[in-house]
């Protein structure tokens, strides 16, 4: 059964922080929009009492800023990190892709939370608690934003290790976003196994591979 929408939770917040509710998961994602890579989730209950300076959404903050943040959190929240594969980007979709990322993270807290609140304007299905679907919520709720810092310097670290694996295409540098260096290595190289062949860009690379095959 889908659990209720929780309205009217109070969240507090010093001035200049963003809100904190303890007991509350927070869960982002990062890396819908690339042509290639994972797409990774993360949940993150913040302890009562937990130091919020500095954590704000991931996309304002620089590497440095997310790597030290990410360290404090690990060390001091409960969290889990989950994703979905390329291939599995490609047979759901990246929306439906995401949802399930999310669900696992949740699913991978060490206990359950006593609700989540989840950034965007939907619910992962089959949440075992009760949920909120945040519009901006990586801006205005500390959990969800820590969960956006975890899932960002996860996948970030992941692709850097992929680009060993696959090199050429500069993935430890634009982390398979549409960049025209990602581009131009397509033309060139055409897809990897981590390249998303739902997405239009390497669709059509590929058929242009294919075609210079023939």
């Amino acid at each position: 059964m889908r659990p209720a929408r929780v309205r009217g939770l109070k969240a507090h917040a010093p001035k200049g922080l963003l809100a904190a509710t303890p007991g509350w998961a927070g869960v982002d994602e990062a890396g819908r929009g690339p042509l290639a890579g994972p797409v990774y989730a993360a949940a993150v209950i913040l302890p009562q009492g937990f130091d919020c300076t500095g954590i704000d959404d991931s996309k304002v903050l620089d590497r440095t800023q997310r790597e030290d943040l990410a360290l404090r959190i690990r060390s001091e929240a409960m969290w889990s990190i989950a994703a979905a594969e390329p291939d599995e980007v490609d047979r759901l979709n990246i929306l439906h892709a995401t949802m399930a990322a999310m669900l696992r993270a949740v699913q991978g807290l060490a206990s359950l939370p006593n609700g989540v609140y989840v950034d965007g304007n939907r619910l992962p299905p089959g949440l075992p608690v009760p949920g909120e679907a945040v519009v901006d919520g990586d801006a205005t709720h500390a959990c969800i934003a820590a969960a956006s810092i975890l899932a960002k310097t996860a996948r970030d670290d992941r692709m850097r290790e992929l680009a060993l694996d696959y090199p050429g295409y500069g993935f430890e540098r634009h982390f398979g976003y549409s960049t025209p260096e990602h581009f131009a290595a397509l033309e060139e190289l055409g897809p990897c196994p981590i390249h998303r062949r739902s997405f239009a860009p390497v669709r059509a690379s590929e058929q242009l591979c294919l075609t210079f095959d023939e």
